[in-house]
């Protein structure tokens, strides 16, 4: 964890080099050289003031940096925030779905409200398509705990639909991976929700 603290810093620095150097050489007027007699063929001086577009091509390069640094950055701050051996983390899936129309997921860990959320249409579309979203991150002390999820929609034949789901687990020194799905049973023409640990 200290050497890539430490690498990341030393990007910083570096960055914050290059800035400056880049616009100290984009302030540069192109007037305050000194007067000289053109000569053909004359190879420009080593210390040159550089094109726009090879400071254009060096700024790309600066943005192509911050943005990598920028992922790194936030990888590092999750696992300051979420270490290992406290990180619980909530996913909803959702498997064909034509018997539900979500709206809304409420979920409780110990009776604790950790996440409710309002689902727009196209975030719906997702979800039938295969998508996965994560719905919360946090921290769980070890030992046993228990999860509620209120599923809130349209049924089947248009009513309004409220169902929950429920599950004991005991959180470790690792990470805890829960799903919350969301399928349509056929034989029962209505949809099934339950609660996935991942292992």
């Amino acid at each position: 964890m200290n050497a890539t603290v430490r690498n990341l810093c030393a990007a910083l620095m570096l960055f914050a080099l290059l800035s400056a150097g880049a616009q100290e050489q984009a302030a540069t007027p192109a007037a305050a050289a000194p007067a000289e007699t053109p000569v053909a063929n004359q190879t420009p001086a080593p210390d040159a003031p550089q094109t726009p577009a090879a400071l254009d091509d060096r700024v790309q390069d600066l943005k192509g940096d911050v943005i990598k640094l920028n992922r790194d950055l936030l990888v590092l701050e999750e696992e300051l925030l979420f270490p290992a051996n406290t990180q619980v983390v909530l996913f909803v899936s959702m498997d064909v779905g034509k018997l539900f129309d979500l709206d809304s997921v409420q979920v409780k860990i110990d009776d604790k409200l950790v996440a409710n959320y309002l689902y727009t249409p196209l975030e719906v579309t997702a979800l039938h398509r295969g998508g996965v979203q994560r719905l919360y991150l946090g921290n769980l002390r070890a030992g046993e705990h228990e999860l509620v999820a209120f599923f809130t929609g349209g049924g089947p034949h248009y009513r309004d639909y409220k169902r929950g789901a429920t599950v004991k687990f005991t959180k470790d020194t690792q990470a805890k991976y829960l799903e919350l799905r969301i399928t349509d049973s056929m034989a029962k023409l209505q949809p099934e929700f339950d609660v996935k640990i991942w292992e």
